[in-house]
């Protein structure tokens, strides 16, 4: 690596740049099994310029936003609704509508492991200005809501009963299914704790629950997977050992059971490759996903 490449700024740094041992720590640090500290000093020393490569992977929300919450195609505001046998018992979330009266299909848009940050709010107008009602539930409201960074995010999240937390989430389900703007077609979709969670919720929902696509989640318990009833599309990043290795078992289970699934594994990315905020977003893949993603809820809701 050369004197000019380590002395790059944020910017410069991208998955072709960046150590992947600097990644594996940065995965380790987003699941919460070491924290920022150890982070950042652990890359100082991996290799040379690691600690720069760190502190650019760090969120840069800004970046994040691609459909502003002024965009004349959606309209966006918070509701509350009651959680009966979650955190606190009432959930708050981020409702997004295409403009219009209705009825739409409605699509369930789940966090990270840190609440609901800016970047999933856009993704959230992201699906409305594709003519789905979407809501992004706040994990993290029976606990005062995302605190504004990731680092507070991810710790407020860990200390939440688990149980409760995907009890919120089933809530949210089944709150925005019987909406007054749904059309009673719904569908999930998430991102790592988020991606897990929607396998969760594919396997809780049964029939209720008409299409499902996890970013990189953990696949649920095998002997759950027969209760699947929703149609499925899975995306994967090459570069994810933790969350790979769960798939083989996972897709013997869809199989035996006969749940129809679509799975796809994106070359040279890495786990979190859809968040734009950070160098392990891989645009390509991205869209690629994302487009994937809005075709088939269109034929399944649709």
């Amino acid at each position: 690596m050369t004197a000019k490449q380590i002395a790059a700024p944020e910017e410069a740094w991208t998955q072709v740049t960046i150590d992947q041992r600097v990644f594996d720590l940065y995965d380790e640090y987003c699941h919460g099994d070491i924290d920022r500290r150890a982070f950042l000093q652990r890359a100082a020393v991996v290799t040379v310029g690691g600690l720069a490569m760190a502190q650019a992977l760090l969120p840069r929300y800004a970046r994040a936003q691609t459909v502003s919450f002024t965009d004349p195609r959606i309209k966006a505001h918070y509701v509350t609704y009651p959680s009966p046998g979650g955190n606190s018992g009432t959930m708050r979330g981020y409702l997004v509508q295409p403009t219009g009266s209705g009825p739409f299909p409605v699509v369930l848009v789940i966090h990270e492991n840190r609440g609901l940050n800016p970047y999933v709010e856009d993704v959230a107008r992201r699906v409305a200005t594709e003519g789905f009602v979407a809501l992004a539930p706040d994990g993290l409201f029976p606990v005062g809501g995302y605190p504004g960074n990731d680092d507070d995010g991810r710790e407020l999240q860990a200390k939440l009963d688990q149980g409760k937390l995907r009890t919120d989430m089933l809530n949210s389900a089944r709150y925005l299914k019987a909406h007054e703007l749904s059309n009673g077609k719904l569908a999930v979709t998430g991102f790592c704790w988020g991606g897990s969670t929607t396998n969760f919720l594919a396997v809780t929902l049964g029939g209720d629950l008409k299409a499902a696509a996890p970013y990189y989640g953990a696949a649920p318990a095998t002997a759950e997977v027969a209760k699947i009833k929703a149609a499925l599309l899975i995306h994967y990043a090459e570069n994810d050992e933790r969350i790979d290795s769960l798939w083989p078992a996972y897709e013997g289970a869809l199989k035996s059971a006969e749940v129809p699934y679509e799975v796809y594994f994106y070359p040279g990315t890495q786990h979190g490759f859809h968040n734009n905020s950070t160098p392990r977003y891989q645009e390509a893949a991205a869209k690629l996903s994302w487009d994937r993603t809005m075709a088939f809820f269109k034929k399944q809701l649709t």
